[in-house]
């Protein structure tokens, strides 16, 4: 684990199971947007959503692995991608070591009342860079 990524460990939960005995597919997304929150608080400090002032503009998942229940899952995140007014977070499951899926959000600085997007300010933009890598030399590190 590098300083350029965020980290949350979890429980599956029983009723996150399907027929098959592992993690439905369904419920993984909804994990990574758990983890996305230290990025959201960079972002929009507070978390006010009164003020929100991010949109995804698109989310790619590929599953690698299943994932299964009773066993902790940490999910990886960091920046891969950063624009002047988009993002993208690259995400990881893993389980015993094992990557069991990866997924790319690509989220938006958005104005809600003008229905545009808007430049990231600098301190923002300062703040996403150090957790791509870029700040040490490295580029598009993955988890």
């Amino acid at each position: 684990m590098t300083d350029t990524q965020f980290s949350m460990t979890l429980k599956p939960r029983f009723c996150e199971t399907d027929a098959l005995g592992h993690i439905n597919n369904t419920v993984i997304p909804v994990w990574f947007e758990a983890a996305r929150e230290p990025i959201f608080e960079i972002v929009n400090p507070g978390q006010d959503l009164t003020k929100w002032n991010m949109i995804i503009a698109g989310f790619t998942i590929a599953f690698t692995a299943p994932t299964y229940y009773g066993k902790e899952v940490i999910v990886k995140t960091h920046i891969s991608r950063l624009g002047n007014s988009s993002f993208d977070i690259l995400q990881s499951c893993w389980q015993h070591g094992k990557k069991t899926a990866e997924a790319t959000t690509t989220m938006v600085h958005y104005n809600y009342q003008t229905e545009k997007s808007e430049p990231l300010a600098e301190l923002v933009r300062q703040q996403l860079a150090a957790l791509t890598g870029a700040a040490q030399g490295q580029h598009k590190r993955r988890c």
